[in-house]
């Protein structure tokens, strides 16, 4: 044969097929072009002198996993759609006399075009876009811009390894496909999958089980460390039953649907009923990575949208004043100089402390059963147990921090709980059952923490000596208790006034082993947190457009695939009487009750992991509920958007194929 007869044919082949190859060409390329962003962020020089390089770095590293693993599994996806669609022609290939090799240098060529376009184009197109979203990160993250343009070596390098060696694996996937099967499969592939498929019950009801299990953990955890230790398995449980509910729970649902008399025999139920039925396993996988993906795109967004949009909400709950030092101890002559410090520093930069907290605490861990409040780890109920952090502090302290004085006797406290009301008329401590003479609603300062990411226990006790008493008791912890005293206050100054107070103060505080001091600062810690929320919501946004673009691309070849295979059936329907418009009312009435089935589970996953991702958000020091919500329906309401437009634009593409 001639030199240039299969690159001929091979391009032939993809010209005539391109409604089918075109998709699967921009996926490549898309995945190509994604993946070079992301490595070129990882690998940017300008970044790594910058503030924050090292979060910035293993940020855009975790992107660059996660973006990998997609394109992998992602472009097999779509592989095996355009090979399903390739069967018959390399099928009649055979027939005509084309050996099994010859069949495979056909592939080979196909692949190698298709590689030489995707990895030329994609990563030309992703050097081209590469300054402008390094400039969208820096003005994200209000950073100076960077001079200059950079092509890093090692991140062409690693998409040219990555890339290549997945379309070899994908090359050799294909040819064994074909060297597995005889012609009359490969010409008959396409109605490989009109045979009804059974009602697989087991399967269909271990669905429903995995995925109530994934909703359940979602609605039962109560601690946000908990929702950090079992986020992964409730995701693993909602997509394992995801995927066996559409593609067995489907089918018992249609199958129950055509055993009613009333509802199947009429035209519209009995052709979408029969219609889904017939290849509602091919479909089933289909719809549920759209239902996983469209998942994706919903938390991915409204999570890093909320801490973007909240980092001031952030910072005051990390922080509850500007101003927060701690001391591990609260001996008079320890506290002294540091007290002291704090009083000169003040002093010398012309400032006054507003707002200023003072607690002296015995901290130590306990486990809580009722109103049992031991160390004693046997006590461990539910997920995590109810393991919380216990917080003493003497009644003086209180009283300097409120309007009206209170009055406690030896065996009275005053019980604070920073995530819900304290519920019990007693308290049971160290073998010394306490009085709660009242439940406060909120401590003044709020002990100088507001995050709920630990169970913290608030007791005001009469005075030292109680604290003393029980700093002494045998079953404390191996460590014993740990006294702390904690200042904080705000600073009447700007922003940078109080950073140049904070350093000048944490060089001004005596150093002492046996009693460590700390100082934290608001304004400090900003920028750190500015680039790390930063970078988180640059990455969930470059993270949702990949898997927005995914969705886009599955449903579109989904139709498209479809759009072929249901030709034959609806002609027939035309054949038998049946006018166009009633053929077209059928087609409307199966897309449409399909289509949006995936965004309706979307939307009910979402909001069941609702309750757990708000736990998480807890844990980065996010407690505004209310703005979480709002991002999230914000972020649904724009995806069901597009999600439209996309069913609008690839349905007329449907429509013309079908029922042409």
């Amino acid at each position: 044969m001639p030199k240039r007869f299969y690159p001929k044919l091979a391009v032939s082949s993809i010209r005539r097929h391109f409604q089918v190859y075109g998709p699967y060409l921009g996926a490549c390329t898309v995945m190509v072009s994604m993946f070079y962003l992301i490595m070129f962020l990882a690998a940017n020089s300008g970044l790594s002198g910058m503030f924050g390089a090292s979060t910035l770095k293993l940020l855009f590293t975790f992107g660059t996993v996660v973006v990998g693993l997609f394109a992998v599994i992602f472009l097999f996806y779509t592989n095996s759609f355009l090979i399903r669609r390739r069967k018959k022609e390399l099928g009649l290939f055979n027939v005509l006399g084309l050996e099994k090799r010859h069949i495979a240098r056909i592939l080979v060529w196909e692949t190698l075009l298709t590689a030489a376009f995707s990895l030329a184009v994609g990563l030309g197109g992703g050097i081209l876009l590469s300054k402008i979203l390094l400039l969208v990160l820096l003005r994200i993250l209000d950073f100076p811009v960077v001079i200059g343009f950079e092509v890093p070596e090692a991140a062409v390098l690693t998409t040219l390894k990555l890339f290549g060696t997945l379309f070899l694996v994908l090359l050799a996937y294909g040819v064994r496909q074909v060297g597995r099967a005889n012609p009359r499969e490969l010409l008959q592939a396409e109605a490989v999958g009109e045979r009804e498929p059974k009602a697989r019950w087991f399967l269909a009801l271990l669905g429903l089980a995995s995925l109530g299990a994934g909703y359940f953990l979602a609605l039962a955890i109560d601690h946000p460390l908990d929702a950090l230790v079992y986020f992964f398995v409730a995701v693993l449980l909602v997509i394992a039953g995801t995927y066996l509910l559409f593609t067995t729970g489907s089918i018992a649902l249609l199958k129950l649907l055509r055993r009613s008399k009333r509802f199947y025999y009429r035209s519209k139920p009995f052709l979408a009923v029969s219609g889904m039925l017939y290849r509602m396993k091919q479909n089933g996988v289909g719809l549920a990575n759209i239902c996983i993906l469209s998942t994706m795109v919903l938390v991915t967004l409204s999570t890093t949208v909320s801490l973007y949009v909240g980092l001031e909400d952030v910072l005051r709950t990390r922080y509850p004043r500007q101003i927060v030092l701690r001391l591990d101890s609260y001996d008079s002559e320890v506290m002294a100089p540091v007290q002291s410090a704090v009083a000169a520093t003040l002093e010398r930069h012309g400032l006054e402390a507003v707002d200023r907290v003072e607690y002296r605490f015995l901290s130590f861990p306990v486990f809580r059963v009722g109103d049992t409040f031991s160390t004693d780890r046997e006590l461990l109920s539910g997920f995590a147990g109810s393991m919380a952090s216990l917080q003493l502090t003497p009644l003086e302290d209180y009283n300097r921090l409120v309007a009206e004085p209170v009055s406690l006797e030896e065996n009275e406290v005053l019980v604070f709980y920073n995530r819900q009301p304290y519920e019990h008329a007693t308290v049971q401590l160290l073998d010394r059952t306490f009085v709660v003479k009242g439940t406060l609603t909120s401590l003044p300062g709020n002990g100088l923490s507001t995050t709920e990411a630990f169970g913290a226990y608030y007791l005001v006790v009469r005075d030292l000596g109680v604290m003393e008493e029980l700093a002494q008791h045998p079953a404390l912890p191996w460590r014993g208790a740990l006294p702390t005293y904690t200042l904080g206050f705000d600073l009447n100054t700007s922003r940078e006034g109080a950073v140049a107070f904070y350093h000048d103060l944490a060089r001004a505080l005596p150093r002492q082993e046996a009693a460590p001091v700390w100082v934290e600062s608001r304004d400090e810690a900003r920028g750190e947190f500015h680039v790390l929320y930063g970078g988180l919501f640059f990455l969930g946004a470059f993270l949702g457009t990949l898997f927005v673009m995914g969705t886009v691309l599955i449903i579109y070849y989904k139709q498209i695939t479809e759009g072929f295979e249901d030709r034959r059936r609806y002609l027939i329907l035309r054949q038998v009487g049946m006018s166009s418009l009633e053929v077209r009312s059928s087609i409307k009435s199966q897309v449409l009750s399909v289509f949006f089935l995936p965004l309706a589970a979307a939307g009910v996953h979402v909001a069941f992991a609702f309750p757990m991702i708000t736990k998480l958000l807890v844990v980065l020091n996010l407690s505004n509920r209310s703005l979480f919500a709002l991002c999230t329906a914000l972020t649904f309401a724009a995806f069901a958007l597009l999600y439209t437009l996309v069913y609008r634009a690839t349905t007329r593409v449907y429509y013309r194929l079908a029922a042409a």
